[in-house]
């Protein structure tokens, strides 16, 4: 299997920084590889404002709130192949960058990974799934890292 099989796009409807695109598409291909994720899965990103999530969150998820990332699986049950849309409100991750005192570029990162482990299977509804969603986060921001040296 080769990881430059996977279809993972960018769709920017609010305009926002995304450092290294080529090198983020093949990494995640390349974890989506190792979790077991077959190739030919399409992985969408798209890129908004706040008032476009609430929207989403508000239609789809009974939810009238905003967040920063609301993950869509389309994948057909039991199928190792991923189709998934992937809405990330450029607005909240700019406000959280500010609020945790990081860079938005690694906030962005951080909030894609999370849409990704989502997808996956990982879940942060406990105490303690959140405490694992955070540690799987930050493994994956340290493995970019190391990727892109």
């Amino acid at each position: 299997m080769n990881a430059n099989e996977f279809i993972i796009q960018f769709h920017f409807q609010k305009k926002v920084v995304l450092r290294e695109r080529r090198r983020m598409k093949q990494f995640i291909a390349e974890k989506l590889l190792k979790e077991g994720r077959k190739c030919g899965s399409e992985i969408n990103f798209v890129f908004c404002s706040d008032d476009e999530l609430l929207d989403i969150n508000r239609k789809h998820l009974d939810h009238d709130y905003f967040t920063d990332i609301i993950t869509f699986d389309l994948s057909q049950k039991g199928s190792c192949m991923l189709v998934s849309d992937i809405y990330i409100s450029v607005d909240r991750v700019k406000d959280n960058a500010k609020t945790e005192g990081v860079l938005i570029g690694n906030e962005l990162q951080r909030v894609i990974f999370h849409g990704l482990l989502h997808l996956i299977g990982y879940k942060d509804k406990s105490v303690g799934q959140e405490r694992e969603m955070r540690r799987m986060e930050e493994q994956w921001m340290e493995d970019f890292s190391l990727y892109t040296q």
